[in-house]
């Protein structure tokens, strides 16, 4: 089973790819034997605005699409600000091709200052995936600046975890998807590659 764990944090060292981590390393545990790919947004900033100007995604982009298509699950993780997903994170599912996610399961997750950002769980992210035809497991994990070391979190990851690896027992492998890789030559040969 190969999963895509994308972290949408902007620094380094980020709380957002430590709670990536986390789930990434909690489903493994429930799971046993995963191959976990960590993208990371912020290395791509400069290739996903060039892909929402021009409409082609450069080579480097495009191998995330495909690694994205090819997989049987998304570990999904934002920043918040201002109560949303930070413009990264969306504007990177902006230019990814509509079909990637569809009827991929979808974990979701997202860290911020404090808990009144909670809520960007069920009022932005789970919309988001359903409105990319995506299977968004119910149980999502969000972690403000004091949840991390405090009682509770791991918990809550564990819980996350075991609710999305139920949903990939379920789900099983997903199959290839010839029309992608139709549309991604297409989108290719428009660009002139």
């Amino acid at each position: 089973m190969k999963l895509i764990v994308i972290s949408g944090g902007l620094r380094e060292p980020s709380s957002t790819r430590l709670l990536a981590d986390r789930l990434g390393a909690a489903v493994r545990a429930e799971l046993g034997q995963v191959d976990i790919e960590v993208i990371e947004l912020r290395h791509l900033a400069r290739a996903i605005t060039d892909a929402m100007l021009t409409g082609f995604a450069a080579p480097e982009l495009e191998a995330v699409f495909d690694a994205i298509a090819g997989s049987d699950g998304v570990i999904a993780v934002t920043p918040t600000f201002n109560a949303t997903f930070s413009g990264l994170f969306k504007s990177f599912f902006d230019v990814l091709p509509e079909q990637a996610l569809e009827d991929t399961p979808v974990l979701i997750a997202a860290t911020g200052g404090t808990e009144r950002h909670s809520l960007v769980l069920d009022h932005a992210l789970r919309p988001m995936f359903s409105y990319l035809h995506a299977l968004v497991s119910p149980t999502g994990v969000y972690a403000a600046t004091s949840d991390f070391g405090a009682p509770g979190l791991s918990e809550r990851i564990g819980k996350a975890a075991r609710d999305f690896a139920g949903l990939l027992e379920l789900h099983g492998p997903r199959r290839s998807d010839t029309a992608s890789a139709e549309l991604n030559e297409m989108q290719r040969l428009l660009a002139g590659a």
